[in-house]
């Protein structure tokens, strides 16, 4: 019986180390481009985020996006484009490490996204509502400054519907 008191006594003296070393919680910014791949056309846009992580594993992240690349669209054999205003949304954030510097992470949170189509010079803003959820990586080359690989699913709500894709390529910092 007292051996195996000892032994308990050591694992935890053993243990309370590695605990200790838990990273404190972090914040996170990121900035990078995100293609759109959605029903009505393609788009780019350039994205910032900022996170922040409650424990290694679970964290919050928001983000908006502004658009740099127009599409190209026809609608009844007329000629027109299609422009990202904005976007922004909010997530929860699980977070698996892998090692001190690549981590994977699943998201799933909500957002609001504004387009504008101008079609034989009749112009329309459509606001949607979104249910995002999505899958990527962090890789940390000094454990401060990194890279991100993202994909995000964005399922519409409303009259409108719809889905996009969003595949993002970000430079990533913890702070």
């Amino acid at each position: 019986m007292r051996n195996i008191l000892l032994a308990t006594a050591a694992v935890t003296l053993i243990a309370a180390p590695a605990m200790a070393q838990e990273p404190a919680s972090r914040i996170t910014g990121s900035a990078g481009y995100t293609y759109f791949d959605g029903d009505n056309g393609n788009l780019g846009a350039i994205t910032g985020r900022v996170g922040y992580d409650f424990t290694r594993n679970l964290g919050v992240e928001g983000e908006a996006s502004f658009g740099v690349k127009d599409d190209h669209i026809t609608v009844a054999g007329l000629e027109g484009s299609l422009e990202h205003q904005y976007d922004a949304a909010v997530y929860g954030v699980a977070k698996l490490p892998v090692n001190e510097n690549f981590e994977l992470f699943g998201r799933l949170g909500y957002g609001t996204t504004q387009v504008k189509a101008d079609v034989a010079g009749v112009q329309a803003t459509n606001d949607g509502e979104s249910v995002n959820y999505g899958v990527g990586a962090n890789y940390f080359f000094d454990g401060q400054n990194g890279v991100r690989a993202d994909w995000t699913r964005r399922d519409f709500r409303g009259d409108n519907g719809g889905e996009a894709d969003t595949y993002g390529v970000s430079f990533v910092r913890r702070f």
